[in-house]
């Protein structure tokens, strides 16, 4: 069991919804707590962007981008969980600009529920244009 955020997730063979609570990846999201976000990353994380083949490596890298993302989504919220075994899927809601966006993180934990691979989908494609601009001019902003 992973206790944290006053929730507790069952790691291993598991069903869809059978967690006893969110995980405290989503948690950590909602509540903009991006120190308890940034905890429940793995060392060697790997954030697979929804706008960029490569994907961001690290701990301090994906934490950077995703207080970015933080910043950039407006009226952020989950709609759904699932879960099954090292598996974990939110759907959100948000809006950037007067856009519209929904998606979907896709999460691979390790052995400790910690988030091994992050995966993000978004549409629409305008919605995800808007985003990406944003996030472009505040990265550049970031390192320059």
């Amino acid at each position: 069991m992973i206790a944290g955020h006053g929730c507790e997730y069952s790691i291993g063979p598991s069903t869809v919804g059978s967690m006893a609570g969110p995980h405290p990846f989503r948690s950590a999201a909602e509540s903009k707590d991006l120190d308890l976000l940034t905890q429940t990353l793995c060392e060697d994380v790997v954030l697979h962007s929804p706008v960029l083949f490569r994907g961001f490596e690290g701990r301090d890298t994906v934490a950077t981008v995703l207080t970015h993302v933080a910043a950039t989504l407006e009226n952020f919220s989950y709609t759904d969980e699932l879960a099954d075994g090292d598996t974990v899927v939110l759907r959100f809601k948000a809006t950037v600009g007067d856009r519209e966006l929904e998606g979907i993180d896709f999460l691979e934990l390790d052995d400790e529920g910690n988030v091994r691979e992050l995966t993000v989908f978004m549409r629409p494609f305008s919605a995800l244009t808007a985003f990406n601009e944003q996030m472009k001019a505040r990265l550049e902003a970031f390192e320059g």
